[in-house]
């Protein structure tokens, strides 16, 4: 059978923070509901008992913000739909303040077996600049509970290049993060996303200039890595074996199905994106989606996201541009930013830190 991946955007949150993008909306209990009765009628529509369906990924939003008997509904309907696999990676990203011992024992209980909890830093002043509820104590408490309650695949997010941020911060947050019973970290530069409230000169103002922004992500990298962390893509670190199988459906440009306003997926040779609007994928009976790519996962595209990847790109997937490549990885390697065996190319953390540039200037 087919393996596939099922992504649902959850779009509620309890408080929207300054530097999200991401779509989301205020959490009521009605529209919660009305939102899973319209998961459910999308999973049937999508229905296909040859696909396999190997991971299942609950984005958001805060997804956490719903009951464990309503995610249970969608994972049974996933499972009457399609084949879900008995070890199927099944993820759910949840704020810390929405995480208590009894949720937490009935996420486990429902099949989920991977939590993606939202840290940010273990700093309260840093955490209260970027808008979150909850304290480093708070996260702490998430991540140990979460431990007790069974899960052994945790994973926390962590925000680098913050207003002001130095060097001696950001190694505390990642000790002291490193230090709890979790396996994978996924680590971003913050941005600010046009239309966000942190779009803004008072934040521009007070960001780290770009020397201070690659100071901070090469310790980081290198911190993580001494903690066991290592990092298999640009932004993510993981201890072994514990790489997000989900995500790198992503990046190895495998098929994925999403569902929710504002979902993306990559599915029977198409790509196509769900409205960014929750009154209309409640209102209708299959959501309205917009095609975006008629024939995604060519060269370039493939190529692209290989590379964001540590393991990098074989020149035995691209044999008809394997010497155009090689033509230009010389000043790459000379200058730190690529490497090669002969079989393959992939990007250092030097690389990775300019990727988007590295990468044009490799494949287009």
């Amino acid at each position: 059978m087919r393996d596939l991946g099922i992504y649902i955007h959850v779009p509620f949150c309890g408080k929207k923070c300054g530097y999200c993008d991401f779509y989301s909306v205020g959490y009521t209990r009605q529209a919660a509901e009305d939102y899973v009765l319209a998961v459910l009628r999308n999973i049937r529509y999508y229905s296909d008992k040859q696909r396999t369906v190997s991971t299942v990924y609950f984005g958001g939003g805060t997804p956490s913000l719903l009951a464990p008997e309503q995610l249970d509904s969608i994972l049974v309907g996933i499972g009457n739909c399609f084949a879900l696999d008995t070890k199927a990676e099944i993820t759910l990203e949840a704020n810390p303040c929405t995480l208590n011992d009894e949720k937490l024992y009935e996420f486990r209980k429902i099949g989920i077996n991977r939590l993606s909890i939202g840290v940010q830093s273990m700093i309260d002043s840093e955490l209260e600049m970027l808008g979150r509820v909850h304290s480093a104590e708070r996260a702490e408490r998430a991540v140990l509970d979460a431990a007790k309650a069974g899960f052994d695949n945790i994973s926390c997010d962590l925000l680098i290049a913050l207003p002001n941020q130095g060097t001696e911060s950001l190694r505390y947050s990642i000790e002291r993060l490193t230090a709890l019973p979790v396996q994978h970290i996924s680590a971003y530069i913050l941005k600010t996303e046009e239309g966000t409230p942190f779009d803004c000169d008072d934040i521009k103002l007070r960001l780290p200039d770009e020397d201070v922004t690659a100071e901070l992500y090469f310790e980081m990298v290198r911190i993580l890595e001494e903690r066991g962390f290592m990092q298999y893509e640009v932004s993510n670190f993981a201890v072994k074996d514990f790489e997000s199988r989900h995500n790198c459906r992503y990046w190895k440009c495998e098929d994925y199905l999403g569902i929710g306003p504002a979902a993306h997926s990559c599915y029977n040779g198409k790509r196509f994106a769900v409205e960014r609007d929750i009154t209309g994928f409640i209102r209708d009976d299959v959501q309205s989606v917009t095609v975006t790519d008629e024939s995604p996962c060519g060269y370039e595209e493939f190529a692209m996201l290989r590379l964001r990847l540590k393991e990098g790109l074989r020149f035995s997937d691209v044999p008809e541009h394997r010497a155009e490549i090689e033509g230009k990885l010389l000043p790459l390697i000379r200058e730190g930013y690529a490497g090669t065996d002969g079989e393959r190319v992939w990007l250092t953390p030097k690389g990775f830190l300019m990727s988007n540039s590295v990468i044009e200037y490799l494949i287009f």
